[in-house]
């Protein structure tokens, strides 16, 4: 079985392990649905946001890493989820599940919507610590991924990809799609070099992802 986080001999963090399950023993509740710009709220803890194309699992992701069945909305149906979700983590972290991009159903006007709202989220959100961009662990990269990769170098926005449904996928392929995946990550400005890989539905890659993201938390004076 291929280990949680790529590159395989990254070493375990005990601190952090420890910082997580500090943070993720604290309640997690919904503050906040932003429809559009106004409706964001003003910005004071730390904040990590979700973005991912449409049905990747963003919500179930949500879910097991705070070890809710409910906090945020899953669906069968991609583009159900039409607004920034925001939701506070014990008073030390904001989680912002931004609406899946690609496919949707959901009228072509609300998806522009959609698009410009996550583009000015993005470009103007101060404490924005990082975005995890989750992509489908079948797939990796695909073609509607490439222009929320190129917007987070534009923005200087430190992104980390994040596979999810590891579970749908044979240890050969992962093996196959990783080093290609850091290689076509390597090339932009922004991302992360740390690949993880996570199942929602078995709980892969959840402890070490909340350990990073424990980490992030932390970091309240950094961008």
């Amino acid at each position: 079985m291929l280990e949680p986080v790529y590159p395989a001999d990254a070493p375990p963090d005990a601190s952090a392990e420890e910082q997580a399950r500090l943070l993720f023993a604290s309640p997690c509740r919904f503050i906040a649905g932003a429809a559009d710009e106004a409706a964001i709220p003003a910005a004071a803890l730390p904040e990590i946001a979700f973005a991912g194309r449409s049905n990747v699992g963003k919500s179930s992701l949500v879910n097991a890493l705070t070890g809710q069945t409910a906090l945020a909305r899953v669906s069968r149906s991609p583009g159900r989820t039409q607004q920034i979700n925001f939701f506070d983590l014990g008073g030390r972290l904001t989680l912002a599940d931004l609406p899946g991009y690609g496919y949707a159903a959901a009228p072509k006007q609300t998806i522009a919507r959609w698009t410009r709202l996550i583009e000015r989220y993005l470009r103007g959100r101060a404490n924005l610590r990082r975005v995890l961009l989750l992509l489908d662990a079948r797939f990796g990269v695909k073609e509607t991924d490439e222009p929320v990769l190129r917007l987070l170098d534009e923005a200087a926005v430190s992104f980390q990809a994040v596979l999810t449904k590891a579970d749908l996928v044979d240890e050969a392929a992962l093996g196959d799609l990783l080093p290609r995946l850091a290689a076509r990550l390597a090339r932009h400005a922004a991302a992360h070099p740390i690949i993880h890989i996570t199942s929602a539905q078995r709980g892969l890659g959840i402890a070490a992802l909340r350990g990073a993201v424990a980490t992030l938390a932390a970091e309240r004076h950094a961008r």
